[in-house]
């Protein structure tokens, strides 16, 4: 179904997503990116609050640089559930009519864009890793030049198992939908200070079958290290050989104080597990120190890891793509050259 009248969209919305009253940290890299599509389309960036008693997070998106704050405050809203979330949303989009909506791609935005789209009508691409204002097609069709449509939102994602890159549009029907991963995208330096224009839209609640009753809300404690938050990764690939020799990496990263993360190779072999995950089709990080041990350096890694601070790349084979992206590179055996760098790293923090 084709939406008539799309030169009523106008603005950029992002899904500020919320648990516990505390807002999630992709809200502010969303508004981020929120600001160089709106930047090119001459237009607004617009948060989206849904919550109950969170009208004081307001402010916090403003010091990230939503331009509007729209706050939907009701007890409904209180724990995330699709249902009641989906609709306030949903509503929002209908009133407000936004050309473009953005939502994380965590465990609440995987679920509530798809069943917002198909509410309002229109695609959503999932897992974007770039967004980007531009033409569709791409690429000018001969003798249909005039049919090319400007100004669309451009949306890469990885494709089948992340051996493919595709760039997707919506060029027909309005709001332009994507999820984007946590850490894919930056935030703005903070504006401290700043204070929200906030807009209350009020959302009516009726309850129906599919209205789900939450009984006990349990947090399971993680054992894991958050990646993503780390100043130095130590990261391996499949030339580490085995799962056992991991213990190597783990020498090197507690020298540095530092993280160990993985390829998708060594997931894939069951050495690490999946939260440890460095690429398209893991995290997205950018630590100080990026440490790449026996990684090949396929796009799909590197896309991951590319706007590290400082990246040092150790591998036996002096042609692996790894060393094109690197700034320092070691080629020799990672069994000899890790053990002897952590040797040296910390009979050097003992003199210190």
């Amino acid at each position: 179904m084709t939406i008539m009248g799309l030169e009523e969209y106008k603005g950029v919305y992002v899904f500020a997503q919320q648990v516990d009253n505390v807002l999630d940290g992709v809200a502010f890299e969303l508004i981020g990116k929120g600001k160089d599509l709106a930047k090119d389309l001459n237009t607004t960036v617009t948060a989206v609050l849904l919550g109950y008693k969170v009208e004081a997070l307001a402010d916090q998106l403003a010091e990230y640089g939503a331009d509007k704050v729209i706050v939907v405050d009701d007890p409904e809203l209180e724990v995330y559930r699709t249902e009641p979330y989906a609709h306030a949303l949903s509503t929002v989009i209908n009133t407000y009519k936004p050309e473009i909506m953005l939502v994380g791609a965590t465990a609440i935005g995987r679920d509530l864009g798809p069943t917002v789209s198909a509410r309002v009508a229109t695609g959503l691409t999932a897992d974007c890793t770039q967004l980007e204002i531009g033409d569709f097609p791409l690429v000018p069709v001969p003798g249909k030049e005039n049919e090319q449509k400007h100004n669309q939102l451009l949306m890469t994602r990885p494709a089948f198992g992340g051996n493919t890159i595709a760039t997707i549009a919506c060029p027909d029907n309005r709001p332009q939908m994507a999820t984007v991963r946590p850490g894919v995208m930056q935030k703005i330096a903070k504006i401290a200070g700043a204070k929200a224009n906030v807009e209350k839209c009020d959302v009516k609640f009726e309850k129906n079958n599919r209205y789900v009753e939450i009984l006990e809300v349990v947090k399971a404690v993680k054992n894991v290290a958050n990646i993503m938050d780390a100043k130095i990764l130590v990261s391996g690939g499949r030339g580490v050989g085995s799962k056992e020799n991991f213990a190597i990496l783990d020498d090197l990263a507690e020298v540095l104080h530092g993280t160990v993360s993985c390829s998708r190779a060594v997931v894939e072999n069951g050495w690490q597990p999946q939260d440890l995950q460095v690429g398209q089709t893991g995290k997205t990080v950018r630590p100080q120190i990026y440490f790449a041990i026996g990684i090949s350096g396929a796009i799909q890694h590197v896309a991951g890891m590319e706007d590290s601070d400082l990246i040092v790349a150790i591998n036996k084979d002096e042609d692996a793509p790894i060393f094109d992206v690197a700034d320092i590179g070691l080629v020799g055996d990672l069994n000899k050259v890790v053990p002897a760098l952590t040797a040296a790293l910390k009979a050097e923090l003992a003199n210190k």
